[in-house]
């Protein structure tokens, strides 16, 4: 085979709808649409090593913790191992009385009475017949005109109707799928539905459901709606049926024409967790519920433990959730950039100024707290990031409060560790570095020992125990505040000249527990900054620790 120069010369660009005066693109949608999950069923048959009954069972009940009401169990024509799980859900009490199974099968006879016979006894149930219906299908793979296609969709309806007939126990309800509807002619597609309305006699009290598959994802998303809404425009009764999608992933717009799919009069999705599927997978239902979150409309799905959701579908597939994948993915709410964690950082500080819920933090379009995150790894730092992320780092993880300049000056010492090493750093990697920058007085020149403060008129002594250069030294010095006496002492017994550029602190931790922290810029005769940090129970000594801190940096 010879590879052609440009392979663009294979393919055709896919035709435009027929759809005039389009409404969809003006519209918002307000509500969550009815929800299918088809982890048991296409999420199953894609998979290296299809689910056991454990894993299928475990699944299973997943789906009904996260609040799917309407669940496609399996395939149970395909063999005795999915018969017997579908079944069994059913004989075992299984299925809670406000979950509606579903099963799947081609328009065959005896496939179609199988599946029926999987679901004997349930309270309600859904039946879902298919047939491929556009022309690469119709030429390729069946060798069949458009009125033999037509045909065995009629012939499945009449299976699906004296079927429910011969079992009147449960309440069976009908879904029918054109299958290959991306790629079929629109009127033929409508024309064999309406020939399956006919036979199944929906009405608007009980419906039918009519899935328009984007089996092969073949057209840009805003074409697939346009599917959509033409069809639902030009159905005969369109209020006796439910339109539902089961788009697929293989341009990788998949969630677009769910969405877009919904806006041009859906009312139904069906998908995966995580986009589980053939070849690229169908769409991901955690990405389409999880949007409609960020945008004021709840889901009726709850997400609130993400992570457990994860476990279990990494375990029931045995494939791992993407790291960067919307929502679920391990670093979605992650920022290693120095802007973006300094944004975040600003965002979270507005938050807690704010005397509302409303949620509006820079690079993040959710609340991680909302699906079970903590905001410990909203921010991580490596050699990419900046003074936010290793502020950011030290607040969550010691509840310091660094001030700005400080921040910058400490980004460059924890810039070189990252550097050094070529790996991220962990919160306990930077609470060393901070240790060794600012607190720990081994090896530097001025260590404290013990000291107290006496007043001269206006002027305030600090009289100090320190070891300097390792050896034990009583120094004093006078000045307007206790800071400055210190800064006194110091200068007095061979320390830098330098005063006191900023001054803050805060407390740490409540009630027995508190601690001070106290931290202060000064600068040399030279112009030279430096900072300095002082940790202790006692403000005024966490103060004269930020002063020595400060000259040990010099």
């Amino acid at each position: 085979m010879t590879m052609l120069r440009d392979p663009s010369v294979k393919y055709s660009a896919f035709p435009q709808v027929p759809l005039a005066n389009r409404e969809w693109p003006t519209r918002v949608t307000t509500s969550a649409p009815i929800w299918l999950s088809t982890d048991m069923r296409d999420g199953n048959q894609s998979l290296i090593d299809p689910m056991d009954a454990e894993k299928k069972a475990r699944f299973f009940d997943l789906l009904v913790k996260c609040g799917f009401k309407e669940i496609e169990v399996g395939f149970p024509s395909a063999g005795a191992t999915e018969f017997d799980f579908i079944s069994g859900l059913v004989k075992n009490g299984r299925i809670p009385g406000d979950v509606t199974p579903q099963v799947l099968t081609q328009s065959r006879a005896d496939l179609i009475r199988t599946s029926f016979d999987s679901l004997e006894g349930a309270k309600t149930a859904i039946v879902h017949v298919y047939n491929a219906v556009s022309p690469a299908w119709r030429k390729i793979v069946f060798g069949m005109e458009m009125d033999e296609i037509k045909g065995i969709a009629i012939e499945g309806a009449k299976q699906l109707r004296d079927n429910a007939a011969r079992l009147p126990g449960t309440d069976w309800r009908f879904e029918y799928s054109p299958e290959t509807f991306s790629t079929a002619e629109l009127d033929f597609s409508i024309e064999v539905c309406e020939a399956v309305m006919n036979i199944l006699q929906p009405t608007t009290d009980k419906p039918i459901i009519l899935n328009l598959p984007a089996t092969v994802e073949a057209s840009t998303a805003n074409i697939y709606a346009d599917q959509i809404e033409y069809f639902c425009k030009n159905l005969p009764n369109r209020d006796r049926a439910i339109i539902s999608l089961h788009t697929h992933n293989d341009r990788g717009t998949g969630v677009a024409a769910a969405e877009l799919g919904l806006l041009a009069g859906a009312d139904r999705v069906e998908g995966c967790l995580f986009g589980n599927g053939e070849r690229t997978g169908n769409t991901c239902l955690v990405t389409v519920a999880l949007n409609l979150y960020t945008q004021g409309v709840d889901p009726c799905l709850d997400f609130s433990n993400i992570d457990e959701v994860i476990q279990t579908v990494e375990y029931c597939n045995n494939l791992p959730v993407h790291p960067r994948h919307p929502y679920g993915g391990e670093l979605v709410y992650t920022a290693f950039s120095g802007s973006h964690q300094d944004a975040i950082k600003k965002g979270f500080a507005a938050r807690e100024r704010q005397n509302d819920q409303r949620w509006e933090v820079p690079y993040l379009p959710i609340d991680p707290a909302d699906l079970g995150r903590s905001y410990e790894a909203v921010i991580r730092v490596n050699s990419q990031s900046g003074k936010g992320g290793v502020a950011w780092v030290l607040e969550q993880d010691k509840g310091l409060k660094l001030p700005k300049k400080m921040q910058a000056s400490f980004s460059h010492v924890v810039q070189a560790l990252a550097d050094e090493t070529s790996r991220e750093l962990g919160a306990e990697d930077i609470w060393h570095a901070f240790e060794r920058q600012y607190l720990t007085t081994e090896a530097k020149r001025f260590q404290l020992v013990d000291w107290s403060e006496s007043h001269a008129g206006t002027d305030r002594i600090f009289a100090g125990k320190l070891t300097i250069d390792g050896t034990p030294r009583s120094v004093s010095g006078r000045g307007n505040g206790l800071m400055s006496s210190v800064i006194a002492a110091l200068s007095e017994s061979g320390g830098p000249v330098m005063d006191i550029v900023d001054y803050s602190e805060h407390a740490i931790g409540q009630g027995s527990n508190v601690q001070a922290a106290a931290y202060v810029e000064c600068r040399t005769a030279d112009g030279k900054s430096l900072f300095g940090c002082g940790l202790d129970t006692d403000v005024a000594t966490a103060s004269v620790r930020a002063i020595l801190s400060a000259a040990n940096a010099a």
